[in-house]
């Protein structure tokens, strides 16, 4: 019975790591299209999202069985509502690449509004941010989660950033509006897909050590203990 309970945890990794690949995959295409304006690519973002949700709704059902029939206690019941929660976080930023490559089939109608240099940047750390979570679950590396966690406000740094320098061109010229807004809406899915990362590296850490550490609630707890 208990080796039996370890390959459906098994199984539950795979699932959840194929959804991984294809959500890490969703953002690496959704930004190229963007730089190289590729509609063809845009649209392929869109339409894979389908793969994504479904797996979802697989990984979720995989979840429920194993709380109602296994009962799993301690690190078992970590991992799976871990897993619950992650599952969440990989198909909202499959949803969010989708919306980047929407974003950019509107932008392919016009021409480019300045050399995109900042959201490239930015769709690298968030990229990274969501591989090294990923990894860190898969190796249960709660060192790994934490510093994901600390690189969430370089993002958001370059996603002022670029909200103040999109602002100045939308200032500049009301012909610039429409495509700095949809600039905008993409620095905004960016630095949404790195919230996401680093939700699941708090997850991971949870998993690991049994400490939440959403909201600095564990650095609020130890300062009331002082």
């Amino acid at each position: 019975m208990e080796r039996h309970f370890d390959e459906e945890l098994r199984e539950l990794k795979e699932k959840l790591l194929q959804m991984a690949s294809l959500a890490e995959d969703s953002i690496s295409r959704s930004i190229k299209a963007l730089t190289d304006r590729d509609k063809k690519l845009a649209q392929k973002v869109i339409d894979s999202d389908d793969e994504i949700n479904m797996l979802e709704i697989e990984v979720d059902e995989i979840c429920l069985k194993l709380l109602a029939l296994r009962q799993p206690i301690a690190k078992d019941l970590r991992f799976i509502t871990a897993a619950m929660r992650i599952n969440s976080d990989l198909e909202r930023i499959g949803d969010l690449s989708v919306n980047i490559a929407e974003r950019t089939l509107d932008l392919l109608q016009e021409p480019l509004l300045k050399p995109l240099i900042d959201i490239p940047r930015m769709a690298q750390l968030a990229q990274k941010m969501v591989k090294d979570s990923l990894n860190a679950f898969v190796n249960r590396d709660a060192e790994l989660a934490h510093d994901v966690c600390c690189r969430d406000d370089e993002v958001d740094q370059l996603n002022h950033q670029i909200f103040r320098e999109l602002l100045t061109y939308m200032f500049q010229d009301p012909k610039n509006i429409t495509r700095s807004v949809d600039l905008v809406l993409i620095g905004r899915h960016m630095e949404r897909i790195a919230d996401h990362a680093t939700n699941i590296g708090e997850d991971v850490v949870y998993m690991v050590k049994g400490k939440t550490i959403k909201h600095h609630i564990q650095e609020k707890e130890n300062r009331g203990k002082t």
